[in-house]
């Protein structure tokens, strides 16, 4: 009887870096395959066999500590890391493993990144999330202000549990946001974690981008429409055409 490899999967980065890693992820399954990856990020790796929190792993003192060791990289027969390809200290600390490197930029082919959500009827609301991880990349709230009073249907608005916004819709588990994202008719939103979110359940979704780089980090989806520094009416009419 053949021994059942264990492929180990170590993807560090913010939302929208591990949804759109999920295509090389997944193709990257062995007989057993575990994933380490930032705790928020795990209810949407579905595919493992199980997963782990970085944070858990103490990975982060290879190379830094005098003496750090993570034994349990040890049961695995490959790792496939996103993490550490830039830190030589790192790379000098587990050269006795089976490590092979990736970049951390998606590779522009990589695919479309998909998460299965239980099937529900599309209700006639939109999401609105206005947020994004950094102030250059949030388009003006005002500005969604104007969107939401001439969408002509109910707008529903979304927060980060950290990010403050009077009556918002605001859920902990990403899976769970996922869920929810994927009954609404349109989502609209800044270049963000989770405009890459709603894309990968489905979602039409309206992406606003101002600052980074479309073509590398934009939400990926056959109902994805992109708008660069838009008008308000830009984005009122991408969504119209979305939701057709």
């Amino acid at each position: 009887m053949s021994v059942a490899k264990k492929r180990l999967l170590i993807r560090p980065g913010a939302i929208g870096d591990v949804i759109l890693s999920l295509p090389a992820l997944e193709a990257a399954r062995a007989d057993y395959t575990e994933v380490w990856a930032p705790r928020p990020m795990l209810p949407l790796i579905r595919f493992a066999d199980r997963t782990r929190a970085l944070a858990d792993t103490t990975l982060d003192l290879l190379g830094v500590v005098d003496g750090a060791s993570v034994p349990d990289l040890e049961r695995f027969d490959s790792i496939y890391s996103w993490y550490g390809s830039n830190r030589p200290e790192f790379r000098a600390a587990v050269q006795h493993l089976p490590f092979t490197f990736f970049p951390a930029l998606p590779p522009p082919a990589e695919g479309i990144p998909h998460i299965a959500v239980p099937v529900a009827p599309v209700e006639n609301f939109a999401i609105i999330h206005p947020f994004a991880s950094s102030v250059q990349k949030r388009w003006p709230l005002e500005n969604f202000g104007e969107v939401a009073a001439q969408l002509g249907l109910p707008v529903a608005w979304c927060a980060g549990p950290e990010e403050s916004l009077e009556k918002a819709v605001k859920m902990h588990d990403l899976y769970d946001l996922a869920c929810w994202i994927a009954k609404a008719r349109v989502y609209i939103g800044n270049d963000s974690g989770i405009a890459h979110l709603a894309a990968a359940v489905g979602a039409p979704v309206v992406a606003i981008f101002l600052a980074s780089d479309p073509r590398v980090w934009a939400p990926r989806g056959l109902r994805v429409r992109i708008l660069e520094n838009p008008t308000a009416a830009d984005v009122v009419a991408a969504a119209h055409t979305c939701m057709r």
